[in-house]
């Protein structure tokens, strides 16, 4: 693995991965056909691959794995293609807990790609004994973008998710009675229907700072709800409850409310996310 954050390699190091210095070191470490999974930020994707294709072989995949607009996917796809490398797009989620829990894979990219792909995979996914890919955490989405495009949705789902259980904690918090917030998550998380990955993740951190006082309630976003409202203004579709809870993001930067401090305890419970500044 090679990274530029030195400090970032010698950690992996220390949990048995195999360290490269430099891109092409990283390269050379890997016998053809490669497959290189990139994990960086959306704007320097370009300048990741570029640093990879002087020293890659016809055949070998590049395969981000980052939160990357769909649309650049094709044109990636493309410029690769002509020096004969492969181009996959995976919209991974799982946050930081992925590491125990496994990923959930969203993958775009040719099918027999794809197919020569599966063991990284089923490795990374969390598994299981069903039948069909999508059962054991990964599906082939389809062409290079769907991967990505289905990764923002599932994003732009959970601001909606998230919006609304700020908001029914942020009612109960004003209720005319002394409701125990931790309890009342914690009796959610068992048998009832709005129990969730998300609703665990509140539950842990009401019940270790029930007032979420470390938390100024200044929300974040990562931009794929952004990108899904433009994707929704361009195919007609609404999406109020989306768009509501982004827009709601945006307000939570000038006002101080419980919900948008649960909002920003949950980001932290499942991405390690820090609110933006004031």
């Amino acid at each position: 693995m090679f990274d530029r954050d030195h400090d970032a390699i010698g950690r992996l190091a220390r949990e048995n991965a195999v360290p490269a210095q430099s891109p092409e070191a990283l390269a050379q470490a890997l016998a053809p056909p490669r497959a290189i999974w990139l994990m960086v930020p959306d704007h320097v994707v370009d300048d990741a691959i570029a640093s990879l294709v002087p020293h890659l072989s016809a055949g070998d995949t590049i395969i981000d794995g980052g939160n990357t607009h769909f649309r650049e996917d094709a044109r990636r796809a493309v410029f690769l293609a002509a020096r004969g490398v492969h181009f996959v797009d995976v919209g991974t989620s799982g946050g930081v807990w992925g590491l125990d829990r496994g990923y959930s894979l969203m993958i775009g990219g040719a099918g027999d790609v794809v197919a020569r792909l599966t063991p990284l995979f089923e490795t990374l996914a969390p598994g299981g004994d069903g039948a069909r890919p999508a059962q054991r955490g990964f599906l082939h989405c389809g062409p290079n973008g769907a991967g990505h495009f289905v990764k923002m949705v599932h994003n732009a789902i959970e601001y909606g998710l998230m919006a609304a259980y700020a908001e029914g904690f942020n009612l109960m918090k004003h209720a005319p009675y002394d409701l125990n917030l931790a309890d009342v998550a914690e009796v959610w998380r068992h048998g009832s229907v709005v129990e969730s990955w998300l609703l665990d993740l509140t539950a842990a951190a009401l019940a270790a700072n029930p007032a979420l006082d470390t938390f100024d309630g200044r929300v974040g976003d990562s931009g794929e709800g952004r990108w899904a409202a433009h994707a929704a203004i361009d195919a007609a579709v609404p999406i109020p409850v989306i768009a509501s809870a982004l827009f709601a993001r945006f307000s939570s930067r000038d006002e101080d409310t419980f919900a948008n401090r649960v909002l920003s305890a949950m980001r932290a419970q499942f991405g390690g996310h820090q609110e933006p500044p004031r």
